[in-house]
Order: C-alpha cells, then sequence, then structure tokens
C-alpha cells in the first residue's frame, strides 16, 4: 500500500492527514491549533507530533505539504510565513526528506489548494481557475492550462497586496487599502475591536457576544455579529466583501480564468458576503469578460488534497 502524508501548515492551524495513493478517502486526520506566539519550531514539533499519530511505527511513499506563506516551490524553501515568527529561509523539504526518508514537495498553500480543486474538488473539467483563499490573510493560486503558474519568482496569485482603496488602512505589506488588509479575518476583528474601543456601549450584539472583552471578537464574532443584524459588522464585512471582488474583477479583466474558487473561513460568513463579493466583480470586470465565482467544494480540506496531488505530481 502507498501512502501519502500531506501536510498544511496554516496561519493559525497545523493539519495533517493519511491517504492511499489513488483514493478519495482519508484513512486518517489529524488538527491541531498553532499555540499563541508560536514559532517554526513549535510548528514543526507539532506536525511531527501528528504525522506520528497518524502513522506509528511506519513509513510513508511520499509527502506533500501546503504551507501559509510564500514558497520556493523548486527548492521547497520557505521563504517565510507573514503570520508565525521563526520561518524566514527554512528548508522544509529537506527538514522532512531527510527525517522520513521519502519524496517530499513543498508550496504555498493557496497554490496547493489550486491544485486540490482542480484535482478533486469544484474546478475538475475547467483548465483554467484562480483559487482565493480568504481566511488569516487572503492569497491566490493558479492554474492555466491545466498546469500550476506560479509566476518567475514564484510570486504568482498574490491577489491579497493588490491595492484597491489607496487611502484606505495600511497593511502588514505596509501599503494601504490592500485587499487582505480589508478583507481578511484577522483584520476585520481588528478594525471592528477598534471602533468598539472608541466607541464602548454602542453595540447591544457584541455586548451579547463578548461582553467587554474585546480580545474575543474575531472574524468568525464578527460574521455571527453581521448575521444578526449588527450594522458596525456588516459594514466591515461587506467592505471586505467589495474589496474582494474589486481585486477579483481585475484579475478577470487580466487573465481571464473560467473560475475564480474561493476557500477559507472568511466564505462562511453567509449568503449577503457571497453577493456582494459576485456583485462586485461582475461590475468591475468588463462586460465582455466571462467568469464565474464559486465556492471550494473541499472546504477547509482544499490545502490537504492539493498536498496530495502535489505528492503524485511530483512523483510522476
Amino acid at each position: 500500500m502507498s501512502l501519502i502524508i500531506a501536510l498544511d501548515f496554516g496561519g493559525t492551524k497545523l493539519a495533517a492527514a493519511l491517504v492511499e495513493q489513488g483514493s478519495r478517502n482519508w484513512l486518517g486526520y489529524e488538527r491541531r491549533l498553532s499555540p499563541t506566539n508560536a514559532d517554526a519550531q513549535t510548528d514543526l514539533e507539532i506536525m511531527r507530533s501528528l504525522i506520528h499519530s497518524l502513522l506509528p511505527g511506519q513509513k510513508p511513499a511520499m509527502i506533500g505539504v501546503s504551507f501559509g506563506g510564500p514558497v520556493d516551490a523548486t527548492t521547497g524553501t520557505v521563504r517565510l510565513s507573514h503570520h508565525v515568527s521563526g520561518w524566514e529561509n527554512i528548508p522544509l523539504k529537506d527538514l522532512l526528506a531527510q527525517e522520513f526518508g521519502v519524496p517530499v514537495s513543498v508550496d504555498n498553500d493557496a497554490n496547493v489548494a489550486a491544485l486540490g480543486e482542480h484535482h478533486f474538488g469544484a474546478a475538475q473539467g475547467h483548465n483554467s481557475l484562480f483559487y482565493i483563499t480568504v481566511s488569516t490573510g487572503v492569497g491566490g493560486g493558479w492554474i492555466l492550462n491545466n498546469q500550476p503558474w506560479r509566476g518567475a519568482g514564484g510570486m504568482a496569485g498574490e491577489i491579497g497586496h493588490m491595492v484597491v482603496d489607496p487611502t484606505g488602512p495600511v497593511c502588514l505589506c505596509r501599503k494601504r487599502g490592500c485587499v487582505e488588509r480589508l478583507a481578511s479575518g484577522p483584520y476585520m476583528a481588528q478594525d471592528v475591536r477598534q471602533r468598539l474601543e472608541n466607541h464602548p456601549h454602542s453595540s447591544e450584539i457584541f455586548s451579547t457576544l463578548v461582553g467587554n472583552n474585546l480580545p474575543l471578537v474575531t472574524g468568525k464574532v464578527v460574521s455571527e455579529a453581521a448575521t444578526l443584524g449588527d450594522e458596525l459588522a456588516q459594514e466591515v464585512l461587506y467592505r471586505g466583501a467589495w474589496a474582494l471582488g474589486v481585486g477579483i474583477g481585475n484579475v478577470a479583466n487580466l487573465i481571464n480564468p473560467q473560475l475564480f474558487v474561493l476557500g477559507g473561513s472568511v466564505t462562511k460568513a453567509g449568503n449577503r458576503w457571497w453577493e456582494v463579493v459576485q456583485k462586485t466583480a461582475r461590475e468591475t470586470a468588463l462586460p465582455e469578460v466571462d467568469f464565474a465565482v464559486v465556492p471550494a467544494a473541499l472546504g477547509d480540506d482544499a490545502p490537504l488534497w492539493g498536498a496530495v496531488a502535489l505528492a503524485e505530481i511530483s512523483c510522476l
């Protein structure tokens, strides 16, 4: 039996799964939150424990890795993580290959999730797609003519740092009004917390959800408050949806893929969020540009299934 280990190093979570090559069912699945103030070594130790939990005393045939940050896919080197310290220029492929003695393939999470949706999910039968993850950050991965497209330096797909509002708030990349700065879960939560700090007791809904403990306001809580009718939550959430829609419309004009496949925790924010994204994208793109914006079929497992596809392709 040829076993594949799939790993997903996310910004806030770590996941590992085991599958038999050619199968579409997990043999095992482990997931753990990354601790607050975790660094690269912390995450590596947790991931090792997940692997050994899935494979006690056994050896996989290959390992595929999805990483939440810029990656040199040729060498399997992590360039950095925007959300976890200590990942600068870490040779993740070599570390895992030396430890487990099997072929290892590593790529950026959005690129890997694009592979997953193309091979196993919403984009089966399509030859071009742009996958966008909207979660801790916002990133994108391309499939063009049925092949991954990473760009000359491996940085293709960074829609999260496309500027859509030059007068907007400052992003971690130091530009103003990036898609990620407006649409990602942590930044939306940050904006809500700041508004509530300046205007305490202004929202009965947030008071019910988190009391006076503003650090409990997360992207998920913002979505819940918006669903319950909170005007501040709706303003922040749908501004993020607008920003993402503008980005999608501009990308549609530039490359014109058949599909935009959206995954990540923020995409669970409800029908109104989807309506704003799709309407804004359609209004931003030229009328002649034909495309569809659809949810990821694989959900949170898109990076893991993409890691399986990455491992299989790399070993052909």
